[in-house]
């Protein structure tokens, strides 16, 4: 079972500070996708500020999104 995003907050290094259902805030590095398919338009600093939680995980803009799952697994506890 995986745990909802329930805040999102991006930063100028391309990181994301999360924070889950169950309260817990992590940090997730987005610069190891940035060169990875759909995430290269997130390069764009301002494009990547647009993130926002959506349903139980986040979205840009664009319509790129990530799984829930992903940002608890690879992000570290702050």
């Amino acid at each position: 079972m995986y745990l909802a995003v329930k805040k999102v907050i991006p930063t100028d290094d391309y990181k994301l500070i999360l924070t889950f259902e169950n309260n817990e805030t992590r940090i997730f590095d987005m610069y190891p996708y940035l060169n990875k398919g759909v995430f290269r338009e997130l390069n764009d600093i301002n494009l990547f500020k647009t993130v926002k939680v959506s349903f139980d995980s986040i979205e840009w803009l664009n319509e790129v999104d990530m799984d829930p799952e992903t940002l608890y697994e690879e992000s570290k506890e702050i």
